[in-house]
């Protein structure tokens, strides 16, 4: 590689195509985040634990789901290029295995290309971008379900796809959300801010264990009707 391109960094505000700042994003070598999102190259700050603690629970409530579920799997951290100048790093990625007819693939050289089914991330200095332009660029490529932790507003955001469009989703009366994409998939929001990982798993287990749950694991255990739903 040559040093021009080596040598060139990626400043937070360059506004550059995907191509180009792939090449320098991965110049810079490990180490280093960088998401290019509608054309505009974003560099998080550093991780507190008020971000660490809401993004480990998270994770483990998806991992907790995907060793239920058949034909389904997961990402962390993950470089994913969607379509338009936009090259992300979600948080958490939920997704239908593409062998299973899933929407991602993994390309020749390790990175993720298309729209997961399901993104997770938690905001706190990042939110800006996370509810503005991170959420336009997901609901461009058609990601179906996509899930904010406002750790600044102590809230849950679910949004659905709807006709090309994101909505807010409401808890049902519970107080819980429950995925209209990944049957089963539970989520208790307080559950998830407090911290209290007890019942954020049992409540997911209440999840895989119902019927709508296991109609989805006989559905995705035929590999071709690996299609969810799009509303």
């Amino acid at each position: 590689m040559s040093s021009t391109i080596a040598d060139v960094k990626l400043r937070r505000g360059d506004r550059l195509d995907q191509p180009t700042f792939h090449q320098r994003y991965a110049a810079m070598g490990e180490g280093v985040r960088a998401e290019l999102v509608q054309g505009v190259v974003h560099r998080p700050s550093p991780a507190k634990s008020k971000h660490g603690r809401p993004y480990y629970a998270l994770t483990g409530w998806l991992v907790l789901y995907q060793s239920e579920t058949i034909a389904v799997t997961g990402t962390i951290d993950t470089t994913t290029i969607l379509a338009g100048e936009n090259e992300v790093q979600p948080d958490c990625a939920l997704f239908v295995a593409p062998e299973h007819g899933g929407r991602v693939r993994v390309n020749e050289a390790d990175y993720l290309e298309g729209a997961p089914e399901f993104v997770g991330e938690v905001s706190s200095s990042s939110a800006c971008y996370d509810l503005h332009g991170k959420k336009d660029a997901y609901q461009s490529a058609g990601v179906l379900e996509y899930v904010v932790v406002a750790v600044r507003q102590k809230r849950v955001i679910w949004h659905r796809l709807v006709n090309g469009r994101f909505v807010e989703a409401d808890t049902d009366k519970d107080g819980v959300f429950r995925s209209k994409v990944f049957l089963g998939l539970w989520l208790d929001p307080d559950a998830l801010l407090k911290n209290d990982t007890r019942r954020l798993l049992d409540v997911l287990r209440l999840g895989i264990d119902s019927p709508e749950h296991a109609e989805f694991v006989q559905r995705l255990a035929d590999v071709n009707s690996g299609d969810l739903p799009s509303h």
